[in-house]
């Protein structure tokens, strides 16, 4: 049985359900923007999630990444957002897509959402892998879900716990 920190985990979403959603999700995008557009990544757990969305694009897309930090070394966020990387192109006037890998309590996406508008984006969609409804904290809701999650710790595909298992191609959860 794997495990991570010590504590045994256990297949929630495989890699092909992840591939085949993440497909779907790419089309869905596609359909609503129409044309080239820019993807705003939040590092570090959004990295495999948006490598593989922009692989996916038949359109023309531009990257950036911003890194942002809610949780620390806990398991749940702080409630406090804080930049480590910002982005490294002006995106006034620009339509973006930002992409992360879990919306939980809703407090990252919310204040990132208002860094952006501050920023002068034209348009702002939202993008996540896993949606843990339940634990919402703020009202924010994404545009585009690839799977609603139970109140699960998890990992896997980029989530990680204290940098440890952002490698498992799947989502697992700790027990």
């Amino acid at each position: 049985m794997q495990s991570i920190k010590g504590r045994p985990i256990r297949l929630l979403l495989s890699e092909e359900e992840i591939r085949r959603r993440v497909s779907q999700l790419a089309k869905e995008i596609e359909d609503y923007f129409k044309e080239p557009f820019l993807v705003v990544g939040l590092l570090k757990g959004a990295f495999v999630l948006t490598a593989d969305l922009i692989r996916e694009f038949s359109l023309p897309v531009q990257v950036d990444f911003m890194w942002v930090s809610s949780y620390g070394t806990s398991q749940e966020s702080q409630g406090h957002v804080r930049i480590v990387k910002d982005l490294d192109r002006d995106i006034e006037g620009k339509r973006l897509l930002l992409v992360d890998d879990i919306l939980d309590t809703g407090y990252t996406l919310q204040e990132v959402f208002r860094i952006l508008q501050l920023k002068g984006a034209e348009e702002i969609k939202t993008c996540v892998l896993l949606d843990k409804k339940e634990r919402r904290k703020v009202p924010f809701e994404a545009d585009f879900v690839g799977f609603e999650v139970p109140n699960l710790f998890l990992v896997g595909y980029g989530l990680d716990w204290d940098e440890e298992g952002r490698h498992l191609r799947g989502i697992y959860a700790v027990e």
